[in-house]
């Protein structure tokens, strides 16, 4: 039997409640606080509006024309499926003699942008979102992994695939590709082999969907929601694209609401390929600030898969001796700047099960503010030196710099491991599996 909020949502239909676990949590307080609270009212229990009353609904609900692909290729078969999916990123949809009604359906949006999207703002917000400081960049980064892996509803997804600990390195690959590619000037124009890519990941976030839905079943989904939902997506895109500058800001680099507008639409336009619902969508800073209080403020208690993931990553360090203790000690600069970037109790919730549980944090995430705020003030002061507008021009002529550097490494490191690319077809048989295999 289907569970009765397991639909998707249609405009004037009565918003279903939260699903039962997506509750405030003091543990997401501080974080929250922190990157939010210069722009809007940050209270334990987050203010309801009607943005996040839609985020709340749709937690029950995925990618609506991509999971009709995904069951529509489990008909045609995966090898078969994907095969049309590629001839028709790479040619058009009209190149394919007889597509799958799914396919037309979800090409009829890929091939035609929504009204609300501006190329030329899009353009403004990539540079202004390349332009943040390192150190915005690694609070961006810093926070994805901690709703990675303490998160409920991310955490539970990625440790049931096991992708973490069986195949981490194509793992960080494909995340790190990504994140680089799309910060090229024109990643998401139509015939970009970056917005394929997207498209990929995006499928492959729905072939994991249907596993872990059937996998799971109706009791899960009658607690959490539609695993990897659409509101989830929703929330990371405006995680990552306004927590960097929201950094920067709240630590005396001063942004307008014009260019938080302009990052917002640049990750907005990200979200929509990536197969947001449209009226999800943010149009404004001011919505998209919204959204993100109340995703951060309902991400959940670390599930047990945080233990398992965690776990996996420090297992080395389980060695007694005194050359164990002293790898355990070397550990601290790291996991004091994780502390700073989103807060010790998320840190103690990451370690609780691990070696590393009472490695001393303060010292260094003391250490690690002033480092982060000097960088900072040190941006700020470069913004209104003559030239800074070119500089911000150069800086993002290409891609940026940061997630360069980072892929190269994370190539390296797949490379030791016998990973070569990221083709995005790890999971082109999730979806016909029973069940997931952990």
């Amino acid at each position: 039997m289907t569970h009765p909020y397991d639909y998707y949502y249609r405009a004037g239909m009565p918003l279903r409640p939260p699903p039962p676990r997506a509750v405030a949590s003091d543990l997401w307080f501080e974080p929250r606080k922190a990157m939010l609270g210069a722009w809007i009212d940050v209270r334990r229990e987050p203010v309801e509006t009607p943005r996040t009353r839609l985020m709340a609904d749709h937690l029950w609900q995925g990618d609506e024309p991509m999971d009709a692909l995904v069951a529509a290729f489990r008909r045609l078969g995966s090898a078969g499926g994907r095969r049309m999916l590629d001839q028709a990123l790479a040619h058009g949809i009209d190149s394919l003699d007889d597509p799958l009604p799914e396919l037309v359906n979800l090409f009829a949006l890929l091939d035609n942008p929504p009204d609300w999207y501006d190329p030329d703002l899009w353009e403004y917000g990539r540079r202004l979102w390349i332009n943040v400081s390192l150190a915005g960049k690694m609070a961006m980064g810093v926070q994805d992994f901690m709703g990675t892996f303490v998160g409920a509803e991310v955490a539970s997804a990625v440790g049931q695939t096991g992708r973490f600990v069986r195949d981490p390195y194509r793992r960080g690959l494909e995340s790190s590709v990504w994140f680089r590619s799309v910060t090229a000037p024109g990643a998401l124009e139509r015939r970009n082999p970056i917005f394929h890519d997207t498209v990929r990941v995006r499928l492959m976030h729905a072939q994991v969907r249907a596993m872990l839905r059937r996998t799971w079943g109706d009791e899960h989904f009658a607690r959490h929601g539609n695993p990897i939902s659409t509101a989830t997506t929703m929330g990371a895109a405006v995680t990552f694209g306004l927590s960097p500058i929201c950094f920067d800001h709240a630590h005396g680099r001063r942004s307008s609401t014009q260019q938080l507008d302009a990052v917002m639409h640049y990750w907005a336009y990200i979200a929509y390929i990536f197969g947001v619902a449209d009226e999800l969508v943010p149009r404004s800073a001011a919505e998209g600030l919204e959204q993100a209080d109340y995703m951060v403020a309902t991400a959940g208690l670390a599930p047990q898969w945080t233990a398992t993931m965690a776990g996996a990553a420090t297992r080395r360090f389980g060695d007694a001796t005194a050359a164990g203790r002293l790898q355990i000690a070397a550990t601290a600069p790291l996991l004091g700047a994780l502390a700073f970037y989103s807060s010790e109790p998320l840190v103690r919730t990451l370690l609780a099960d691990t070696p590393l549980r009472a490695v001393p944090l303060r010292p260094f995430s003391r250490l690690v503010g002033l480092a982060a705020t000097t960088e900072v003030r040190r941006r700020a002061l470069d913004d209104h030196l003559p030239g800074a507008r070119g500089r911000m021009i150069r800086r993002a002529r290409h891609i940026d710099p940061m997630w360069d550097r980072n892929t190269r490494v994370a190539r390296y490191l797949a490379a030791r491991a016998g990973i070569r690319g990221t083709p995005f077809d790890h999971h082109d048989s999730t979806a016909d599996t029973p069940r997931c295999p952990v």
